[in-house]
């Protein structure tokens, strides 16, 4: 048999509360409704039950026995509607205790540790697990739902309408030599001199490999590359060991004191959008609104 359209759970919830509280004003001040609210509920649940549940003595209404049956099962009614809800939004990833992030490698000294101290404060109960990679494996990541967020760095705004941005901070791009190197006192790069020069850099999955391609497709030339490598360590490694040269974000100046950074000359300059990424249909999720909060921190 089809329930009526007059039987919601709203009328349900305003039904128990009086079948508990016995008085419609009280109702009407625990629920934040109007008197007149309360009672056309209940008015409104009889006609659908199509059987009377209350009888009037006066101004009040008194329960028969049919509205401590109904009550019964309107309890169980609620109760399982409730669970329902709160194992739906937890089987989405709402409301767990665990928040599974992703990150960039070059963001592991400064930028992450930030971000997860700032979040345990807020959120001390909550288990994080941290994903290190690059910008397109990270991606890929949300997009399964592996991870819960991503914090990378962005040239231009993902294409997929179902992800949120959060803007965090901009990084240059530096170019970066070992200490004691030839440009060790210039102020500024020019890429042209270094054309004779070889280079080391990471792999196109990362969004450093295309800042570095951009800055030499300005100064007219394809770089010598010596060597490609897949994390930011290796290549900073590389650097200060005198294999190349290479560009790299300012955030990773305290990876080596074996590595100097100098800005390049201002017709080069590059910087990196270094934002957090989610799923829009999930931007209320409390622990994710924790770290956007923490993320937007950052940009202060």
């Amino acid at each position: 048999m089809a329930i009526d359209d007059g039987i919601t759970l709203k009328k349900l919830e305003v039904f128990q509360a009086f079948m508990a509280l016995g008085n419609m004003a009280r109702v009407s001040e625990v629920l934040g409704q109007s008197t007149v609210s309360v009672h056309r509920a209940l008015h409104s649940l009889e006609a659908g039950l199509r059987c009377p549940l209350f009888k009037k003595d006066g101004r009040k209404l008194i329960p028969l026995a049919t509205a401590y049956v109904f009550s019964e099962h309107a309890a169980r009614m609620l109760s399982e509607c409730e669970t329902g809800v709160q194992r739906t939004r937890e089987a989405a990833g709402f409301t767990s205790t665990r928040l599974k992030i992703g990150g960039l490698y070059s963001m592991t000294v400064g930028t992450i540790p930030r971000l997860l101290v700032g979040l345990k404060m807020r959120r001390p109960a909550l288990d994080i697990d941290l994903t290190l990679g690059s910008n397109r494996d990270l991606l890929s990541k949300l997009d399964d739902g592996l991870l819960d967020a991503i914090v990378i760095a962005l040239g231009a705004p993902p294409k997929s309408p179902d992800l949120l941005v959060v803007p965090m901070f901009e990084d240059d791009i530096l170019f970066a030599a070992p200490l004691g190197s030839p440009y060790a006192k210039e102020t500024a790069i020019d890429l042209r001199a270094v054309r004779h020069e070889k280079f080391v850099s990471l792999g196109d999955e990362f969004a450093t490999y295309h800042d570095f391609r951009s800055a030499f497709d300005l100064a007219g030339f394809a770089p010598d590359i010596a060597m490609q490598v897949g994390d930011i360590f290796s290549l900073i490694n590389l650097v200060s060991g005198g294999i190349g040269y290479a560009l790299l974000p300012r955030r990773v100046a305290d990876f080596s004191p074996k590595v100097q950074l100098i800005p390049l000359a201002e017709r080069y300059a590059r910087s990196q959008n270094i934002v957090l990424v989610l799923p829009k249909n999930r931007e209320r999720d409390p622990n994710l609104l924790a770290l956007s909060a923490e993320c937007r921190m950052l940009r202060a």
